[in-house]
């Protein structure tokens, strides 16, 4: 843990779910966290509770704009982010044939998943490379590395994410820079609900689904990728429900 005290990460997708749990695993393993999401409500709340160590800032990652005004958006003692934890997700519209949705939802999809992803990484990396190091965390899912019935724009995008991730670590061998992906299995977050817009729906989807992780576990799972040495690089982190009980 002494390996994160003093370090600055910028977690999206902050304000719910993984990236609302990593932000309180990362602050309490002594890094300063950077909460990064469209909801400023919820955000401004959870900086609260962090009191000291976490800065809210309103940021979306399908936007250039946003994108670009990230820096300016935080005191310059704040500019240094030593770690990006690349968590904002979506699948609206998802959980069905791909001709029963519409182009903009799967559109949209890919835009928060791969190119929001993308958007905000190169925004960090010259920064990164100028300061001889970093870490990239890019959350992607067990849907990057098979098929999954209903979920084909969903399953390009962690498809994408994956491949991504293992590019980018080629990239940037040698500098100092790691790159890991966290591929969760199933995980019981608001996820399903902002899915299917309807919180009642997406509860009912987890009880249809069985045993699921929680946030938290892929939290814990992020924390763990950021503890190795500095020598050592977790690629890839496949954390899946244990069904055998």
């Amino acid at each position: 843990m002494a390996l994160l005290i003093g370090k600055t990460a910028l977690v999206t997708g902050a304000s719910a779910g993984i990236g609302q749990s990593t932000v309180r695993r990362l602050s309490a393993a002594g890094a300063r966290v950077i909460c990064a999401a469209r909801s400023r409500e919820r955000l401004q709340a959870l900086a609260e509770e962090i009191d000291g160590q976490a800065f809210a800032v309103e940021l979306d990652v399908c936007s250039e704009a946003s994108v670009d005004s990230l820096l300016e958006q935080l005191p310059s003692d704040w500019h240094s982010i030593d770690i990006l934890v690349n968590n904002a997700g979506s699948d609206i519209g998802g959980r069905q044939l791909f001709h029963e949705g519409s182009i903009e939802q799967w559109a949209g999809t890919i835009d928060t998943n791969v190119i929001g992803l993308m958007r905000v990484t190169q925004a960090l990396v010259p920064g990164m490379i100028e300061r001889g190091g970093g870490h990239i965390v890019n959350i992607g899912s067990v849907a990057g590395l098979a098929p999954v019935s209903g979920c084909s724009a969903y399953v390009a995008s962690k498809h994408a994410v994956h491949g991504f991730s293992e590019s980018l670590r080629t990239d940037y061998a040698g500098t100092g820079i790691r790159v890991s992906e966290v591929l969760p299995g199933m995980v019981k977050t608001e996820f399903a609900a902002t899915r299917f817009a309807s919180s009642e729906r997406g509860d009912q989807y987890y009880e249809n689904y069985g045993l699921c992780l929680e946030a938290d576990d892929i939290a814990r799972g992020v924390l763990f990728v950021l503890e190795q040495p500095v020598h050592a690089v977790v690629s890839q982190l496949v954390m899946v429900p244990d069904n055998s009980k």
